[in-house]
This record gives structure tokens, C-alpha cells and sequence, in this order.
């Protein structure tokens, strides 16, 4: 049974080359333009979620971090690994503000994609 990862990305070729490299992998992937997808987080169980800090939508769409939290406060969520992705310069900051698991500095290669997942998803 594949590991499965939600990708929430709004630039649709960064969405679609992360879903393309997960699946190439063998990941099952769930890959989504906005966060809505959340409300069904617990209807698709992902072994890990990647979340972009920064939607398109942010006027109506949480930030990465504020999405983040949510999820790390919730008991039903909270055991789920989160990366948070952004190009920002304090990332860090934002990763730990957010509760997440780890972070990803964009651009960032297949190579780092790939280790970072493996980190967890044994």
C-alpha cells in the first residue's frame, strides 16, 4: 500500500511537478490549489501533508503556518507530519511558528524533495 501525501500548492506546474516526482516514487499523492481540501483531511489520512505558506487565495485562505497550527491543534490531525514550503527568507520562523515538522526552501530540488519526505515516511 502506497504512502499517502496531501500537497497544497497554489502554483499549479510546482503542483504538478511535486505530484510528479511523488508519484514517480511511489506516494499516492492528493494534490490540491487551496486548503479547502482540509476539510476532508481525515476522509484521505495522509502520512504527511506539504502545505505552500502562501496561497493565491490569502484573502480568503489561511497562510501555510495558520493552516499548519490548525492541524498540529487538532487531536484528530495532530500525529500528522507537516512541511511548510515557501521562498520566503525567514521560513524557519514561519515553520516553527506554525508547529510544523520541518520546512522547505523554495526553489528546492528532487533531490532535497525526496530526502525530506523519506525523512518521514519510513
Amino acid at each position: 500500500m502506497a504512502s499517502k501525501i496531501l500537497v497544497i500548492e497554489d502554483d499549479k506546474d510546482i503542483r504538478d511537478i511535486i505530484t510528479f516526482i511523488l508519484e514517480e516514487k511511489g506516494y499516492e499523492v492528493m494534490a490540491s490549489g487551496d486548503s479547502r481540501i482540509l476539510k476532508s483531511v481525515t476522509d484521505f489520512s495522509p502520512y504527511l501533508v506539504l502545505i505552500d505558506n502562501w496561497l493565491t487565495e490569502w484573502k480568503t485562505d489561511a497562510t501555510g503556518e495558520q493552516l499548519c497550527r490548525e492541524l498540529k491543534s487538532n487531536k484528530a490531525t495532530s500525529h500528522i507530519p507537516v512541511i511548510i514550503m515557501s521562498a520566503v527568507s525567514n521560513i524557519k520562523e514561519i515553520a516553527e511558528a506554525g508547529l510544523a515538522d520541518a520546512y522547505l526552501k523554495k526553489p528546492f530540488d528532487v533531490d532535497e524533495l525526496l530526502a525530506i519526505v523519506k525523512n518521514f515516511i519510513k
